[in-house]
């Protein structure tokens, strides 16, 4: 299989249960519920979108024709003084990374010597091997994944409310701001603290807040 990269780099997780941990980001090209132009997006599923996934002419991207040349290139990213010192990580986004990560690629990435995280719409069902799993519910779209690590919703969306997910098999529920700053909306704010109250009154949910894009990094 030749895996379609849009970049690969090392940033500090910025969202979710993981928060804080430095990681490889390793974005793939493509996705199943929009097709990243934004000529589509009224039309697309997920229409809030703020990731540019499409092509592979970011840091790091191009096409790489086995699972082990792509493990090799997402390991050069991590600080070659820090390996055997601590545990590094791979993200797995998109776009839809389930596209394209397969049982060849989670077994190379781990034996590169990464613990393996995914970010996924949950539309498809995940190989076994990943080592934290985070799904992100979008619109009506029909789940095929129904468990993992993290179920984390953008909020708010008119179709998913967050009491439909509640009884999913995952150990962590976080809400996140919805982030309309593509439209120039200034209702941002106002997502911010919907979701701030809602975690308040139902403590199930985590706030999860895009601190990278606070602190201006990707």
């Amino acid at each position: 299989m030749t895996y379609s990269v849009k970049e690969i780099f090392l940033s500090v997780q910025g969202e979710g249960a993981h928060t804080g941990r430095p990681s490889v980001f390793l974005r793939f090209a493509g996705c199943n519920l929009w097709s990243g132009r934004e000529q589509d997006r009224g039309a697309a599923v997920c229409k809030f979108c703020d990731t540019e996934f499409v092509g592979m002419d970011g840091l790091g991207g191009g096409q790489f024709k086995t699972a082990e040349a792509l493990a090799h290139a997402a390991m050069s990213y991590w600080p070659s003084h820090d390996l055997g010192a601590s545990e590094p990580w791979v993200i797995c986004t998109g776009g839809e990374p389930l596209l394209q990560l397969d049982g060849k690629l989670i077994e190379a990435l781990h034996k590169a010597g990464f613990k393996i995280g995914v970010e996924s719409n949950g539309t498809i069902k995940a190989p076994n091997g990943i080592d934290w799993l985070c799904i992100s519910p979008k619109a009506d779209a029909k789940l095929a994944q129904n468990s993992g690590d993290e179920l984390k919703l953008v909020y708010p969306q008119r179709l998913n409310n967050p009491e439909d997910f509640e009884h999913l098999d995952f150990k962590i529920f976080s809400l996140q701001p919805r982030d309309d700053s593509y439209l120039d909306d200034k209702k941002s704010g106002t997502h911010n603290r919907a979701a701030f109250e809602y975690c308040i009154a139902n403590p199930k949910w985590r706030l999860s807040l895009q601190t990278h894009k606070y602190l201006g990094v990707r």
